[in-house]
């Protein structure tokens, strides 16, 4: 498995696991089977409700613990420093796992500088091998990074053809800050498996439109964390280091981005909303 080095040395491997949207009645089962197939990098979150699975999946694999690159993310109702310090160290009791490699606060919403002074500490304290953001915009991502001790390491945001977050990328590459994609396939929105250049690519390539796709994340030097529950898929998206993309090829891939998110803007202030209104719903969970 190819890997990325971050800023702090530690490296973290370019493809990995995410299991957003995996149940966890099936969660355990299928950590299992990524692993099995050779992933060494499981993505995961509070926000999610399958940390203990994904705990259980990993002590049950027989793979060493040093061997997995693991993240979870602080979900917003946690943030404030007290609460977010103790909330990490409950998602660590769930994963059964005494240090975490990568911690994320999960959106740039409410005291989220008190939760990044939290992991600030845990990460001097060694609990933590690195730590970031997610879905913080280039204003907030240099904001942080102005105004913080340790600079975040990552930003896990949306990247896929359709938004290919080439200005988001720069401001991360000035500030050393590693990009990671979730969504790398924009869960197919917009017909994307089916758009006539990567089918053509595909053809061209002898892989699947899911294979050109993240092969052009990666060779873009951003880290993917596709997701799926069938193991088959999960060996085919792995399968993407024996052969390399033109930069001609690179650069038409590049001409599909249309510059906006397939999903919500978080500068939106009706989405802000939505996501307070979220908040509230899982405090009762």
């Amino acid at each position: 498995m190819e890997q990325v080095t971050l800023y702090n040395g530690v490296k973290m491997p370019l493809v990995g696991y995410g299991v957003y949207q995996v149940s966890p009645e099936e969660c355990e089962r299928c950590v299992r089977d990524a692993l099995a197939v050779g992933y060494r990098a499981i993505d995961t979150a509070q926000s999610y409700f399958n940390e203990a699975q994904v705990g259980h999946a990993l002590v049950n694999s027989g793979v060493p613990r040093e061997e997995i690159f693991l993240t979870t993310k602080v979900w917003v109702e946690h943030y404030g420093y007290e609460e977010a310090k103790k909330s990490v160290l409950e998602s660590m009791r769930k994963l059964q796992t005494s240090y975490l490699d990568l911690v994320l606060l999960h959106q740039p919403f409410s005291g989220y500088y008190g939760a990044y002074r939290a992991l600030e500490d845990l990460y001097a304290e060694g609990k933590v091998r690195a730590i970031g953001v997610s879905n913080f915009y280039p204003d907030r991502l240099v904001d942080i990074a102005s105004f913080s001790r340790v600079k975040p390491m990552v930003n896990q945001v949306e990247c896929h053809p359709f938004h290919q977050q080439g200005e988001a990328k720069r401001w991360m590459e000035k500030y050393g800050v590693q990009m990671e994609a979730w969504a790398p396939f924009g869960e197919g929105r917009g017909g994307l498996f089916e758009n006539p250049l990567l089918v053509q690519l595909a053809e061209k390539y002898r892989k699947t439109t899911a294979q050109i796709m993240l092969r052009w994340h990666i060779q873009r030097g951003v880290v993917v964390i596709p997701k799926s529950t069938h193991k088959d898929r999960m060996a085919e998206n792995l399968n993407i280091f024996d052969f390399a993309l033109k930069p001609a090829d690179m650069d038409r891939i590049a001409a599909l981005d249309k510059g906006q998110s397939a999903f919500f803007s978080h500068s939106d202030p009706a989405m802000v909303e939505w996501f307070v209104q979220m908040v509230e719903e899982r405090k009762s969970k």
